[in-house]
């Protein structure tokens, strides 16, 4: 299946772009889905433990599973002061 990964903030500057799409099994988790990425892009590793996932509005753990169409956006984690 293909999703489309949308990243903000600090995560677009460790990947070098804003979008991307990638492709999945069937029945992938978010989890999969970041480890394929950190994949494509090292730099995302370091931020595996504090990334925040939302699919579509909603914020989702790493065992959601995802479908096709799903549009997942990657957010370093909030600090507010």
């Amino acid at each position: 299946m293909q999703i489309k990964v949308h990243f903000y903030s600090y995560c677009k500057d460790l990947t070098g772009c804003s979008e991307t799409t990638q492709t999945l099994a069937d029945g992938s988790p978010l989890g999969a889905l970041h480890e394929q990425l950190a994949a494509r892009f090292p730099k995302l590793a370091a931020m595996k433990k504090s990334t925040l996932f939302a699919v579509g509005v909603d914020y989702q753990p790493r065992d959601y599973v995802l479908r096709e169409g799903d549009e997942v956006s990657l957010f370093p984690p909030v600090q507010g002061g």
